[in-house]
């Protein structure tokens, strides 16, 4: 059996939860949310569990960078426009309860309380222009390594 299924839940103050038979359901600040387990996944429902009320207590976050020369993005709403490139612009509509900023315009902030919707929306807006090997331009979570690879070289 596991251990992590085992170990004990931390429930800050102010978030309330409810447990029937094998409904789960968290409220907080950030959003309320909700899982049907099954009993004898005892790991991944303990995980689950700690991660939605991780999610509403304080928020689960992605962070992703442009690079490439005169692209960017624009958040308006619960939607970005993303100038990388294309002939034509490319708009991604965010999913319910997350939430997507520019502080700068090669810069974007995915936030929400679900971990799997958060980390969903960053991938979806990563797959548009993923980072190529060449010159490195793309799409990229802050931080990511992209190794690069050597151009054509020429026989002499």
């Amino acid at each position: 059996m596991s251990r992590i299924g085992k170990a004990p839940i931390a429930i800050p103050g102010g978030v309330p939860d409810a447990a029937k038979s094998h409904e789960v359901s968290v409220k907080g600040p950030k959003g309320n949310l909700a899982i049907t387990s099954r009993p004898e996944v005892h790991g991944l429902t303990r995980a689950l569990i700690q991660n939605m009320v991780t999610g509403v207590h304080t928020g689960f976050e992605k962070r992703l960078e442009i690079v490439g020369v005169g692209w960017n993005a624009k958040a308006a709403g619960n939607k970005v426009t993303l100038n990388i490139g294309f002939c034509h612009t490319v708009d991604v509509v965010m999913p319910k309860d997350v939430t997507i900023e520019t502080p700068a315009p090669t810069k974007m902030v995915i936030t929400g309380p679900d971990k799997q919707a958060v980390g969903q929306a960053a991938a979806e807006i990563r797959a548009v222009r993923p980072p190529e090997p060449y010159k490195g331009k793309g799409i990229r979570y802050e931080g990511e390594y992209v190794r690069r690879k050597a151009g054509k070289s020429f026989g002499a």
